[in-house]
């Protein structure tokens, strides 16, 4: 198990840089990962700021839930409280294809503790794939390329730099900005992944 935060700032980008980017820089790892959503049906979690999510590699699998931090660091970026549990990829493929599960570890203590009386109300309502690239980008900093695709088939592109340092967060993404023809926008910054694989169901 792992308690962390997380600070990130989290773009949507077009295909083109998307290209630019990950054939500019020094690749660290190159892997796929299925993940599978979790709420009730009157979106429980979502009304909480919380989401809650199996995330299932070629080998192995983690559960791991982003809640909100109470005491941020800081206001320029996405900020969040995430803890993980980890799990073997036979238990998540389990997990996944049963309709109603009650989750265990730290993260079943923290629902427990929270909600008590809506844990057995979860159930997987979506899920997305994506193919994750980490890049060592502009001063040592790592890079998150994502290209996640959908139920419906659709597809998107992101990029996410993650680092207990605001400051460098926002000098890498500036530098990239310049470089690559990009800006942030309301309509491209911090889109939730949930909320995109929740509008792109079959």
């Amino acid at each position: 198990m792992s308690k962390n935060r997380e600070i990130e700032a989290k773009i949507l980008l077009n295909k083109s840089v998307y290209d630019q980017i990950t054939a500019a820089f020094p690749i660290k790892s190159d892997f796929t990962q299925e993940n599978y959503y979790f709420d009730t049906a009157d979106d429980l979690l979502k009304n909480h700021q919380i989401s809650l999510r199996i995330r299932i590699y070629a080998t192995h699998a983690e559960q791991t839930m982003k809640v909100p931090d109470p005491n941020p660091v800081q206001k320029n970026f996405h900020e969040v409280i995430e803890i993980n549990d980890e799990l073997t990829h036979a238990q998540a493929k389990k997990l996944v294809a049963e309709k109603h599960f009650k989750f265990t570890g730290n993260i079943g203590t923290y629902l427990d503790k929270h909600f008590a009386n809506d844990q057995k109300k979860l159930r997987l309502f979506t899920w997305s794939k994506t193919r994750r690239i980490l890049m060592n980008g502009p001063q040592n900093c790592e890079l998150t390329l994502d290209a996640t695709s959908y139920p419906d088939n659709y597809q998107d592109f992101e990029l996410e730099i993650e680092n207990t340092n605001p400051a460098l967060i926002q000098t890498v993404l500036t530098k990239l900005e310049q470089e690559y023809d990009f800006e942030q926008t309301s309509a491209n910054t911090n889109q939730s992944k949930i909320a995109r694989a929740s509008a792109h169901q079959k």
